[in-house]
């Protein structure tokens, strides 16, 4: 299937940085559903002839519709294709796409790298298989409209139980030699949120009157990095990221809020750093909570011989790697036999000023992507992979 593999790489290239351009040009922070609605009509408009659309419900209440865009065939892969369009930069501080006069390699936008390059590659392979109708039986793409913030559960992984292989499009990267990697396991999040209830005092005239909330999650956001472990057998990750407390300078703060983020192999590791918070400190009462249960994924095992497939097809070897940051190709990992993530194009600074994909990077990751779906395909038709009856 080279000839197929070139042809496509060539064409996403072709279109790819007009495409990038167009959807980096609509601002789309998560939960603005206008927003997020104006890139999937664009994404609309680049679909394939013959395209099934959805729209169903986003996991997450009160944001746009997600987009399923189905392709049908006579074959026997099941593939889905999955992105996301919301992005983290607030409207006020958006930046369309523009190369950077130093480094015109470079494309500077919002959303570029994080994810919206990763859309333009899934939308181009989408294209491609739908020119293998023999081969596919269902070719999906999938964009979601709340990846950046969901706190809930993911509303889509049933829908694609029965697939064979679910290729994600977050960011893509370099090993260490040079060579092509993808993302093979990722860490299970969670977002743990304290909340003190203590008590108010003058701050000067009575202090010890008071029962002081920021002094007991200033002790608790210790108490929980103190679970950092990221060398230990789960590889787990606790860091203080967000506190509110307190109101005046002259008052004992009576309450408060603390925010952690917590990575690890397993999900079940979180339940130590939920024991880790104290039940009281200075008198001032805590509780806890997981807000966020975001599962790993660990598809090395799965996905070593599609790789060395995909990398014998691509003429050079792929890399699978392994990540911290959450993706929903985590939710498809015990549903899917086949999951692999990081085919989007190479660049950097996600949601900073100056995020960037390298031009360079959207013809070679497309390659790329192409092998893994090619190589996908082959081991399905052999038998290997697929589904269990």
């Amino acid at each position: 299937m080279d000839d197929w593999l070139n042809l496509h790489a060539a064409r996403i290239a072709a279109s790819a940085r007009q495409d990038l351009a167009a959807l980096v040009a609509v601002s789309s922070p998560s939960g603005d559903s206008a927003a997020a609605d104006r890139v999937i009509d664009l994404v609309v408009d680049r679909l394939p002839d013959g395209a099934v659309i959805e729209r169903p419900a986003c996991s997450t209440p009160h944001h746009a519709r997600d987009l399923i865009a189905r392709i049908s065939g006579t074959g026997r892969a099941r593939i889905v294709l999955v992105g996301h369009v919301d992005t983290v930069i607030a409207h006020d501080e958006h930046a369309p796409l523009a190369a950077d006069p130093g480094d015109p390699d470079r494309l500077v936008g919002s959303g570029s790298v994080d994810m919206k390059g990763g859309d333009v590659l899934a939308l181009g392979v989408l294209h491609a298989l739908a020119a293998r109708p023999d081969d596919i039986a269902e070719a999906t793409l999938l964009l979601v409209t709340d990846e950046e913030w969901r706190l809930g559960e993911f509303a889509h992984g049933p829908r694609f139980a029965g697939y064979d292989a679910c290729l994600c499009f977050e960011a893509g990267e370099l090993d260490a030699a040079g060579d092509d990697g993808v993302v093979v396991r990722r860490k299970a999040a969670g977002t743990i949120r304290v909340t003190a209830a203590g008590r108010s005092a003058h701050s000067g005239t009575s202090p010890d009157d008071g029962r002081n909330a920021l002094l007991a999650l200033a002790a608790t956001a210790q108490a929980i990095a103190a679970c950092h472990d990221p060398h230990g057998p789960d590889r787990v990750t606790a860091v203080p990221t967000v506190m509110h407390c307190g109101g005046a300078f002259n008052v004992v703060p009576a309450a408060g809020e603390l925010i952690c983020d917590v990575r690890a192999d397993r999900l079940s590791a979180f339940a130590a750093v939920l024991a880790a918070v104290p039940a009281e400190v200075g008198g001032a009462t805590l509780t806890a909570q997981n807000l966020r249960h975001w599962p790993g994924m660990d598809h090395r095992e799965s996905m070593a011989p599609i790789l060395a497939d995909a990398g014998a097809r691509l003429g050079s070897p792929i890399t699978a790697g392994s990540r911290g940051g959450a993706s929903d190709a985590s939710h498809f990992a015990a549903v899917v036999p086949l999951c692999v993530d990081g085919l989007g194009p190479l660049g950097g600074l996600a949601h900073a000023p100056g995020e960037y994909v390298l031009a360079s990077s959207l013809e070679r990751r497309a390659r790329v992507a192409l092998a893994v779906a090619d190589a996908v395909i082959a081991a399905v038709d052999a038998g290997r992979g697929t589904p269990a009856d």
